[in-house]
């Protein structure tokens, strides 16, 4: 088939899950573009089945602000009459698909008619979605897409609680490739450059926006140090690292945390992990926990959104309320204080990461392209 991906470029969960589903159709045999104002930070290669398409705004001393949904939505009709797409998967109700939904119509003018998946992966739903001004753009988005998923049974819910949904939405979850953190593993990792051989590791990644609470992290890891050596690596950027720098100043703990900004090496870094931290104030699903997992590491999260259907509580980790740090420090403790614990809890995670691999997931999308699937006249 022929697929447009349209996706934010960014380091967060959507833009990396659109970009290896995309990777992972196109080493199946499909043709594959991706349509947005930057390349995807985790696209890989450029091949005669992998397209990256910019998105380009002029500028127009009229607004203020670019128009990017137009744009965007005149970059698909191109895209697609171009390339004779059958499919244009959005990840992100808004403005994605309200954008495709204007391609749609404008193509439908042409005699084209091609068919629009919406993805559905928490912000445009938890936080744009329920605001007054962009709700009837969102629930109007939703309905009007031919097929639309979500990536957890919890985000599916708030979907259909906070709007007046009439499609049909499948819950298809976030997948993982475990074969590139396995390779990682077998690959020489070398803790020594991070750690000493009796210090345990914990690591956080995200894009450090308040959501994901950066300060209980640094909280948790105060209280974690004090009873178990160990050394904090903290991935990514954003509006909260500089609060957590100096929180990290403050607690005194500038030799034992280190800041690594965005990286293209998660799976190495993770082979170096003990322990992840995720103390967010929710999360849609939670893809940062499932890398983790897969790389062998145990996860001590909060109990929000989609995440008690990632880290199962007592098995792969555990879960907390949110803002508890005194009982994820205690977690943290119980896991890392035995080699035995700690090993358990690590292969019990990367067992779990199974149900999450690529080879479940992605013929859950092909089933789903398949069945909204149109001939191009």
């Amino acid at each position: 088939m022929k697929i447009g991906i349209v996706c934010y470029p960014t380091f967060g969960g959507s833009g990396v899950v659109a970009t290896e589903l995309g990777m992972a159709l196109a080493d199946k045999g499909h043709e594959v573009h991706f349509i947005t104002y930057n390349q995807p930070v985790r696209l890989d290669f450029i091949s005669h089945r992998l397209h990256f398409h910019e998105v380009v705004l002029e500028e127009y001393p009229l607004f203020e602000y670019q128009p990017y949904e137009l744009a965007l939505s005149s970059k698909m009709v191109e895209i697609v009459q171009k390339y004779q797409l059958e499919v244009l998967h959005v990840h992100y109700a808004i403005p994605h698909a309200y954008a495709a939904y204007m391609a749609k119509k404008m193509l439908l003018d042409k005699g084209i008619n091609v068919k629009v998946v919406t993805t559905l992966h928490g912000t445009d739903i938890t936080l744009v979605g329920s605001h007054p001004t962009y709700k009837t753009a969102v629930e109007f988005s939703i309905n009007k897409s031919d097929e639309v998923t979500a990536v957890s049974q919890s985000l599916k819910d708030d979907t259909l609680r906070l709007f007046n949904i009439e499609k049909d939405i499948k819950v298809v979850y976030n997948f993982i490739d475990g074969q590139k953190y396995a390779k990682a593993q077998n690959d020489e990792c070398k803790r020594s450059a991070l750690a000493q051989e009796h210090e345990r590791i914990l690591t956080h990644i995200s894009n450090f926006r308040p959501v994901k609470r950066t300060d209980d992290v640094i909280k948790i890891f105060h209280k974690v140090q004090k009873k178990i050596p160990s050394k904090l690596l903290m991935v990514g950027d954003g509006p909260e690292r500089l609060k957590a720098e100096n929180l990290v100043k403050e607690l005194k703990l500038e030799d034992k945390v280190l800041f690594m900004g965005n990286s293209n090496e998660v799976a190495k870094i993770l082979c170096y992990t003990d322990v992840f931290l995720l103390p967010s104030k929710t999360e849609s699903f939670g893809l940062a926990a499932l890398e983790a997992m897969a790389a062998g590491t145990a996860v001590i999260s909060t109990n929000s959104g989609g995440l008690p259907e990632v880290n199962i509580d007592g098995v792969t980790g555990f879960l907390s309320d949110v803002g508890d740090v005194e009982d994820m420090a205690k977690n943290a403790v119980h896991i890392l204080k035995s080699d035995a614990v700690l090993n358990e809890f690590k292969m019990n995670a990367k067992e779990h990461t199974r149900l999450f691999s690529l080879d479940t997931i992605l013929p859950q999308y092909e089933s789903i392209y398949k069945k909204c699937y149109t001939v191009i006249v």
